[in-house]
């Protein structure tokens, strides 16, 4: 049940099956409550992350977002974006956050 998940949540739906898949199935919900395609879902994901503050997000949906041949660039600008609503202080660590899954170091 944890294949390709960090550590943590691997751990979780590893030890909480149960609780893994009734996540699962309200993300699910979720993304069926609306009418965004995925590709349009995933970049707001990506925001929210990012407006959250939360490293840990911003990453797995930036590792989501490329598996979905979204480009770095593309994320790069969901950042950029958050800009003018968020402060420079956020939108930078929040592109920090996404070139940690982006860039390889030299």
């Amino acid at each position: 049940m944890s294949d390709n998940l960090p550590a943590v949540p691997a751990s979780i739906a590893d030890d909480h099956p149960a609780l893994w898949k009734a996540y699962l199935g309200l993300g699910k919900a979720a993304s069926d409550a609306g009418p965004l395609d995925e590709r349009t879902r995933r970049l707001i994901h990506l925001a929210l992350a990012i407006g959250q503050g939360s490293e840990g997000a911003t990453h797995s949906h930036t590792r989501r977002a490329l598996a979905d041949g979204i480009s770095a660039d593309e994320l790069e600008h969901i950042a950029l974006l958050a800009v003018t609503t968020l402060g420079w202080p956020q939108a930078m660590r929040g592109l920090s956050w996404i070139r940690d899954m982006t860039r390889t170091p030299g």
